[in-house]
């Protein structure tokens, strides 16, 4: 599904995979709780985010999209590709409540994950599948964010 968002919030957070730590890049649209990519990198940083933003902007229409960001390697990932983006910690709270509810279901099932990054890769974008089409969210009246977003 191709996306429009106005205001989308960006952040990443670690993870064990086999012990070691890799690094979960996730974007969600602030208005429809879309989750409008999820990406799973061996470190973070602002190559990394640079990837994953060029990986958005290649699904999504993101040519009106401010970009609500926690710190200025963000900043800069989004000016090499021609984004724009600003610090917001007030209205990034959408996303930290979405990698709390991640790391519920990771700790419920997964101490640690076993496998590879590919593996988690494809766990995790199940997960963005259920969450996306499935499940529906009490602040969207009971629809899901697919629906709020062709509604």
């Amino acid at each position: 599904m191709t996306a429009s968002p106005t205001r989308v919030a960006v952040d990443e957070t670690a993870v064990k995979i086999n012990g070691e730590w890799s690094w979960v890049y996730i974007a969600i649209d602030t208005e429809t709780k879309l989750l409008l990519g999820i990406e799973v990198f061996d470190r973070h940083g602002t190559d990394q985010a640079a990837v994953f933003l060029s990986k958005l902007a290649e699904k999504h229409d993101l040519s009106d999209t401010v970009f609500l960001v926690d710190g200025y390697g963000y900043r800069t990932a989004l000016f090499r590709i021609g984004l724009s983006g600003r610090l917001d910690y007030t209205e990034r709270n959408l996303i930290e409540k979405w990698f709390h509810t991640l790391k519920q279901r990771i700790d419920r099932f997964h101490t640690s994950w076993v496998g590879s990054r590919p593996s988690v890769q494809q766990c995790l974008e199940q997960f963005v599948h259920y969450y996306n089409q499935q499940r529906p969210h009490q602040s969207l009246n009971n629809r899901t964010p697919v629906e709020e977003e062709l509604n």
